[in-house]
């Protein structure tokens, strides 16, 4: 993914290396074969020759390429948009203000609607027939001091149509408006192939000696899931650069056998009988992290139990100096479960709604967090903290330290006490008061 090759039309086809690059027809041809016709990257939508295998005709692949230097001028007049770490193209057909017809009667619009016709299928055995995408963007490169706009590509992964509209343009230069096809792409997960395409797969579905179920044998494993399941398989294919901010379990958990370890286990164990009291307990961990982050942070109260709709306890964060600064509304989430159980995206997403326009969220657990769920936070950018069973007990223990002389049990105590005082029933907005 993402590798720069050198595309020349005329480029001979054994040559490892053109102007510094890989030769991207070295790299497409077949190994066996030197009459192979090549896969062209002359236009937009470069559709390869049908092959006529055993179980019938077959479109090995459609080769797909967007010119962001052309965007907007004559012969281009529409942007692709590239969202690779998300799996999500949008890509324009090939019609133009000039063109006559409806969209079709273009060589490249027709092979899209063909391709779609067997993208959108129910039975697998017609997906199977299908033909990938595969997605090249031109690129910049600069070569003996000078910038070059043409015969460089990029490969930027392999695609199954997830939607297809039409639409109606207007040429930026004429004002005249006109018909085409609009696509969203799903590119799909590479990640079992070190995020590289196995082009031995291509090479098959071009031998017109190999079936459809034959020629798919060096597919990646997303694209042969989405075949076999169909557009339900789309979220679980779907190509996702995961941030490296995404923490395994190992990572959210203290040490095997170290005094954190310890701790976190007496916590659970502690308050399993005692849930709601474990919410004292969250809002004073909340405070310490908040409040160490350079704001100031102002407790405010628990929620009752039973009637907290996803919020458990409820804070204030001021950011700036004292003459100039916002407040933030902090809602608190509170889960006592088990070191080794996992807080769900869904669990997650119940705080999440709770948030308004510049409220901060916080979610406590003993436990951990699903993969899912903090890619989910990421991804979708929430403005939600959350503190695992490692970051809990590594908090406690500091608070142990500081403020009861190393005594867990004191603190404990301290808990206990301080939560009947501290359960009301006030909206979250009324903090802003305080």
């Amino acid at each position: 993914m993402l590798d720069i090759l050198r595309y020349a039309q005329g480029a001979s086809r054994v040559d490892v290396v053109l102007d510094g690059f890989v030769n991207y027809h070295f790299v497409t041809t077949p190994p066996a074969s030197s009459v192979a016709p090549k896969l062209m990257l002359e236009a937009g939508i470069n559709p390869a020759a049908m092959v006529g295998g055993p179980d019938g005709q077959r479109r090995p692949v459609i080769s797909l390429r967007s010119s962001p230097w052309k965007a907007g001028h004559a012969s281009n007049p529409w942007h692709d948009e590239f969202d690779l770490d998300h799996g999500h193209v949008r890509y324009y057909g090939d019609h133009k203000p000039t063109t006559v017809g409806l969209p079709g009667a273009t060589v490249g619009n027709r092979a899209l609607l063909d391709a779609w016709a067997l993208h959108a299928a129910t039975d697998p055995r017609r997906r199977r027939q299908a033909p990938p995408l595969l997605l090249y963007r031109s690129v910049t490169v600069r070569r003996n001091g000078r910038n070059l706009v043409k015969g460089h590509i990029e490969f930027c992964g392999v695609a199954v149509i997830e939607r297809l509209e039409h639409v109606v343009q207007r040429d930026p230069e004429t004002g005249r408006s006109f018909p085409n096809l609009v696509l969203d792409l799903a590119v799909i997960d590479l990640a079992d192939t070190g995020d590289a395409l196995d082009l031995r797969w291509i090479d098959d579905r071009r031998d017109p000696s190999l079936d459809c179920v034959q020629a798919d044998r060096h597919a990646p494993d997303a694209w042969s899931r989405w075949v076999r399941d169909g557009r339900s398989a789309i979220p679980r294919v779907r190509r996702r650069v995961v941030s490296s901010r995404v923490r395994s379990a190992e990572d959210q958990l203290p040490p095997a056998g170290s005094v954190a370890e310890d701790l976190l286990d007496r916590l659970y164990r502690y308050f399993d009988g005692r849930k709601h009291a474990f919410e004292m307990l969250a809002a004073r961990v909340s405070a310490q992290i908040l409040g160490g982050s350079g704001g100031r942070y102002h407790a405010g109260w628990l929620t009752r139990p039973g009637g907290d709709g996803g919020v458990d306890f409820v804070g204030r964060l001021d950011v700036g100096t004292p003459a100039n600064n916002t407040p933030l509304v902090v809602l608190g989430q509170a889960k006592c479960i088990r070191p080794s159980s996992s807080i769900s995206p869904d669990q997650v997403a119940r705080v999440v709604a709770r948030l308004r326009r510049g409220w901060l969220g916080v979610f406590v657990t003993t436990g951990i967090f699903s993969r899912q769920a903090q890619i989910e936070v990421i991804d979708d950018q929430y403005p939600l903290v959350l503190v695992d069973g490692r970051t809990l007990a590594e908090q406690v223990l500091r608070m142990v330290a500081a403020d009861h002389d190393g005594d867990l049990g004191a603190l404990l105590d301290s808990v206990l006490t301080d939560y009947d005082l501290a359960v009301t029933y006030r909206r979250p907005d009324e903090i802003l008061l305080a």
